[in-house]
């Protein structure tokens, strides 16, 4: 990336060391707490990535917000706000499987300016600068150019509640698993979105995330080249509702799978 601000500089030096301290876990966790339910896992891990996260931002920039998953919001009279997630995937990384990231976005006033997603067991560092295109460890990335659902791989996830909204949300992986090649579950939205962004996936929808779970994810799909919008097409709803990804030429068909009556629920 040409000319890269200090403040992008600045949270992929964090992400980075953020990842040597969980690496230090990985493989080795001897606690493991429970938040809504017994599969919303908390570890060391996340509350000592958290700490040092929010303890380099008050450092370098005390005057900004800070949105973190585990802490309370540092909320002060600035345009700027961080938006953290200090271990996204934390199942995966219970069980030792290598799927999980730190994610650090940047939004000035009511946009996302910077993103990183950071995976330390594969030493992949995911980037973006608004208007800057996205990158993976220094080289420029793009979705793929499936023209259809019949030839994609989506990916999504599923909600801790189960609730109405969960039972139904069993029929719409059923309706995308019906005309694609498939879906994928991986347990980490910020992944998801870099995997959508690199051309791994070429989507990904879910639904009951937080601000943490999309902010960098999505900035860095929309600066690759994919659309990122909520299910009917309209803005992305910034708090997580409703998340849709995919290339430019599958997004339309996935809003046809999504917006239909006996989806309205989600709404």
């Amino acid at each position: 990336m040409n000319n890269p601000s200090d403040y992008l500089q600045f949270a992929i030096e964090i992400a980075r060391e953020v990842g040597q301290v969980q690496l230090s876990y990985f493989g080795n966790i001897s606690s493991i707490s429970t938040k809504s339910s017994n599969i919303d896992l908390l570890t060391r891990a996340d509350i000592e990535s958290e700490k040092l996260i929010i303890s380099r931002i008050k450092e370098t920039y005390p005057t900004h917000s800070i949105i973190s998953e585990e802490t309370n919001a540092i909320i002060n009279d600035s345009e700027y706000t961080w938006i953290i997630d200090p271990l996204d995937g934390t199942t995966n990384f219970a069980h030792n499987l290598p799927i999980f990231a730190v994610s650090i976005a940047l939004k000035k006033e009511n946009k996302i300016q910077s993103g990183v997603v950071y995976n330390p067991a594969a030493d992949k560092c995911f980037y973006a600068e608004d208007g800057k295109g996205a990158f993976l460890n220094d080289s420029p990335i793009h979705p793929t150019k499936s023209k259809s659902l019949s030839e994609s791989l989506l990916a999504t996830g599923f909600p801790y509640l189960h609730d109405e909204k969960y039972n139904l949300s069993f029929s719409i992986f059923k309706d995308f698993y019906d005309r694609t090649r498939g879906l994928r579950r991986m347990g980490a939205a910020a992944l998801d979105l870099c995997f959508v962004a690199m051309g791994r996936f070429d989507g990904f929808y879910e639904f009951n995330l937080h601000p943490w779970d999309i902010s960098a994810g999505s900035l860095i799909a929309c600066e690759a080249g994919a659309l990122v919008s909520d299910w009917n097409g309209e803005k992305m709803p910034h708090d997580g509702s409703r998340i849709l990804c995919a290339n430019k030429n599958i997004h339309s068909e996935m809003i046809d799978v999504l917006n239909q009556k006996k989806y309205s629920i989600f709404y």
